[in-house]
């Protein structure tokens, strides 16, 4: 849907309201009370048993009112909601917000016959079961809350009405305003995505803050967050952290990713800053309002109180952040401002009888010291002096490092004692004040995680990866003999392959069905290994140690035999059901100073295949060290899910053991990844252990299942269940242009931004003036980001390639509607290949992308100088208008519906 399908919801021009009544303290009577507000010319009652509420007129149904509405707000019972839409349709409405709850849920329930209505007349629905819509700056108040929002800009949506409430009174007693207030509830149509793309370009809102309960759509959540994380803060509180009902794990890597910290690993790729209640997110979205944004984690802090200076002290470290360390240039200066007992190092101890003059002369000079990122300035109540004025002092300092630094330096207050006017001098001077030092703490440190979540989501990966192509159609082959074997797991030979084709190291693995055939199989083997370990073979047996189903360092054939009738004998003993197919040998793996790793993939219900990495071996769930991150990745992403596990300080190396190559361990993270995207069939994979030595990074045991009635194969886009769309390789073509020169065409990849940028170093000025409409001064990393990082499910941009030097030759791009039904093109050739074709060449590609993806449209905005541009528009059927709001640019539309192949 377009986003211009949800003006009505936050600009409607006429409200009606379904089931007005006037009986005390229901819903009816409060949501008519609530909407008077909104004007009574701009609002009409219906209600056939109702004939007037205060002296307002209520009409008997919707054929009867005096003017057209653009929203219903329904508040009927259950039994009438499905007429109340249908009158709703009839009458042209195509929006309604509806409060209706019981509606029941499934096959033959009210709530299936009221959508199935609600899509046949195209209405859109918020709910059912919502507590209502709120839009403070024009008055709208279309809920039953017994409390108004006032104005302000901070963005609330949520999927609980109860919550909501709270929300409200709680943003009452701290004098907090709103954009926008929606209550989802059910979701049966509107969801989270659509809400944050709205509030993600509106101008009023400076944050969005969430409270979800369950996502639907993951990838359509995910890219919406994305996009609005990139533009303002999305602060979310995801209950349910505890869930009882989490599923069982079906092997160590799916008893790893628990439900929540599945939750967790997708808001972080998403760049949302989760937080655990009301208090949090209020302050959080506070904190990011008032202070600049922050350069690092640095912090210093200044105390009247040593114990207070010590506790916020300990709170920095405990949630992540450094104690800054101060130059020399500001412990001198703070030796001519404070008296000899001064701490002399940071935390600052200002000594208990602090006047306001130590405040300030404390705060400029930390302000001013390089190494100093972010201040908490704390003040207990002391009757020597005060707590107003030491306020006053503080905010006179950090007033004037403002005026002569342009980017600020975040500084918070916790300021302890009684207010005896200090919280309105903060106020006034845009500074929290929190009441503990704890508190202060935390909200710098959500300033930087919200900094860091920034600049994830825009850093440019390294290329590891070029020129890796892995062996699809033999990893393709491998899955669809198992399917057509009618079995949802790999063998180890068929996981050894599978691997294999990804370039994943892993030990050979030789399958034999009893002590015969191993002893057989053993005598080659130990031509070129020392040593073998036998494992039993069963796909009922997932922890194979559990059952004594592995025998190690095996030297002769007689041993590998006997251990075959051992390990077979103990598997049948302890698991009588399971199906033993026989034995797998394998070279034993002899690394005593190794780490023991384990990676893999889990199948989550909401997000898809979710990456596990962590330490692995077989008490992998009691040291349950591990980080989770969603697929695909690139080099950052394989990076930072190492780095956030306890055993990566390990991989550095420590006394005797040499470090890992932590590079090549990212690599082997993004091949099963990308394993992962281009397969869907895959469902669990468990790699354990990975051993992981200074030279040798290996697979020592594997197990892969299979999800039933799945393709073996697919191209990445049609992934059904990845939450983030991965990028598209079968787009890549070699394409010849008209003349006979031939190009590689592709979709662009974050790691093109050096590309971009020699690209842009071979285009004239005038030529840059024509495509970006305005001189272009500004090349940096911010500008370039936003043209090679896109999100392939709402945009796609296209790139040309020498084929031999690599070169980047020209580009197109088309950026689309959320709802992907138009979208706007932009193209552009190098300055010194003009005339070669190249620009239809990339237009008629786009255009062939758009009709794929059921784009009903492209357009584009056109400089009226621009005529061979222009002229090109022209000979690929593009309709052009002159803009009526300015002569200088020409509208170019294609109606992509209208072209027959």
């Amino acid at each position: 849907m377009s986003l211009q399908s949800l003006d009505p919801f936050f600009r409607p021009k006429r409200v009606v309201l379904i089931g007005a009544t006037s009986r005390p303290n229901s819903v009816g009577s409060v949501l008519a009370r609530n909407l008077t507000a909104f004007g009574l010319d701009r609002v009409a009652f219906v209600n056939p048993f109702v004939a007037e509420i205060d002296g307002i007129a209520v009409h008997p149904s919707l054929t009867d009112l005096p003017a057209p509405a653009d929203l219903a707000v329904v508040a009927v019972p259950p039994e009438a909601i499905v007429g109340v839409m249908e009158e709703i349709g009839a009458a042209d409405i195509h929006h309604a917000v509806v409060i209706t709850t019981g509606l029941g849920h499934g096959q033959g329930s009210l709530l299936e016959a009221m959508t199935a209505v609600a899509r046949r007349h195209g209405i859109r629905v918020l709910g059912p079961n919502s507590a209502g819509l709120q839009i403070p700056p024009i008055g709208l108040n279309a809920s039953f809350a017994q409390r108004a929002a006032v104005t302000g800009d901070l963005a609330f949506v949520s999927q609980s009405g109860t919550l909501t409430h709270a929300a409200l009174d709680w943003a009452a007693r701290h004098g907090i305003g709103f954009s926008g207030i929606a209550v989802l509830g059910d979701a049966v149509d509107v969801h989270f995505d659509e809400m944050l793309d709205h509030f993600a370009l509106d101008h009023r809102t400076r944050a969005i803050l969430l409270y979800l309960e369950s996502i639907g759509d993951a990838r359509a959540f995910l890219s919406a967050a994305r996009a609005a994380a990139r533009s303002k803060p999305v602060v979310v509180i995801k209950a349910g952290r505890h869930a009882a009902g989490a599923r069982a794990a079906r092997s160590h890597t799916g008893a790893l990713a628990g439900v929540d910290a599945v939750y967790d690993c997708a808001f972080r790729r998403a760049g949302l800053l989760r937080v655990a209640d009301l208090d949090e997110m209020f302050a959080a979205a506070e904190t990011l309002s008032l202070v600049p944004r922050i350069r690092g984690k640095r912090i210093a802090i200044i105390t009247n109180g040593g114990g207070a200076g010590v506790l916020a002290a300990d709170s920095v470290v405990d949630l992540g952040g450094e104690i800054a360390t101060l130059s020399e240039e500001t412990v001198s200066a703070l030796d001519q401002s404070l008296p000899p007992g001064w701490s002399r190092g940071n935390p600052i101890d200002l000594i208990g009888n602090a006047a306001a003059d130590r405040y300030g002369a404390a705060t400029r000079a930390v302000l001013a010291d390089d190494g100093v990122d972010a201040v908490v300035a704390i003040n207990c109540p002391t009757p020597l002096a005060p707590s107003r004025l030491a306020a006053e002092a503080v905010v006179e300092a950090v007033s004037g490092y403002r005026r002569g630094h342009y980017d600020g330096k975040p500084l918070i207050a916790a300021w302890l004692g009684e207010d005896d006017g200090w919280s309105s001098t903060f106020a006034k001077a845009r500074i929290p004040a929190l009441e503990t030092p704890h508190g202060a703490v935390e909200g710098l440190m959500q300033l930087v995680r919200q900094a860091e979540a920034q600049a994830a989501l825009t850093a440019t990966p390294a290329d590891v990866l070029a020129g890796f192509s892995p062996d699809r159609n033999r990893a393709a082959s491998v899955i669809a003999a198992a399917l057509a074997d009618d079995r949802l797991w790999l063998k180890a030979s068929e996981v050894v392959e599978l691997l294999a084709a990804y370039d994943i190291p892993i030990v050979p693995a030789l399958a034999a069905a009893n002590a015969a055939d191993a002893r057989h199989l053993a005598a080659e083997l130990l031509k070129q290994h020392r040593s073998l370990v036998v494992k039993i073979a069963s796909p009922d047996i997932v922890h194979k140690s559990d059952v004594g189903g592995v025998e190690l360092e095996l030297s002769s054939p007689e041993a590998v035999a006997a251990a075959t009738e051992a390990v077979i004998a103990r598997a049948k003993a302890a698991r009588p059901g399971a199906r033993v197919e026989g034995v797998t040998l394998h070279p034993m793996i002899v690394a005593p100073k190794a780490v023991e790793l384990i990676a893999g993939v889990t199948d989550d219900p909401v997000f898809g295949p979710v990456m596990v990495f962590g330490r692995g071996g077989t008490a992998v769930e009691v040291i349950n060290d591990r980080a989770l991150a969603l697929p695909p990745l690139d080099a950052n992403l394989a990076h930072d899910l190492i780095a956030r596990t306890r055993v990566a300080r390990q991989l550095q190396g420590y006394r005797d053991r040499r470090p890992v190559d932590v590079d090549r361990l990212a690599g082997i993270l993004q091949r099963l990844a990308q394993l992962v995207a281009e397969h869907p069939a895959i469902g669990d994979i468990d790699l354990n252990p990975l051993i992981a030595e200074a030279d040798r990074l290996t697979v020592v045991d594997a197990r892969v299942t299979l999800v039933p009635n799945t393709p073996a194969s697919g191209t990445a886009v049609h992934h059904p269940r990845l939450s983030i769309r991965p990028y598209p390789t079968e787009w890549e073509e070699h394409l010849k242009l008209p003349g006979g020169r031939m190009v590689f065409v592709r979709p662009v990849r974050p790691e093109d931004e050096g590309r971009y940028l020699a690209f842009f170093s071979k285009m004239t000025a005038e030529d840059m003036r024509l495509r970006f409409f305005q001189r272009v001064h500004d090349l940096g990393h911010a500008f370039v980001a936003r043209l090679t990082q896109i999100d392939y499910a709402r945009a796609m941009a296209f790139i040309a390639l020498d084929p031999d030097s690599g070169d980047m030759l020209g580009g197109v791009r088309l950026h689309g509607d959320p709802g992907g039904g138009d979208g706007e093109y932009a193209v552009s050739v190098r300055s010194d290949l003009k005339g070669l074709g190249l620009g239809r060449t990339l237009m008629t590609q786009i255009i062939r992308y758009a009709r794929r993806e059921g784009y009903a449209h492209i357009h584009g905005e056109v400089l009226a100088e621009n005529r061979q541009m222009l002229r090109m528009c022209e000979r690929l059927g593009f309709v052009l208008t002159p803009d009526p709001d300015s002569h200088d640019i020409i509208k170019v539309d294609l109606d992509l519906r209208s072209i027959t192949d």
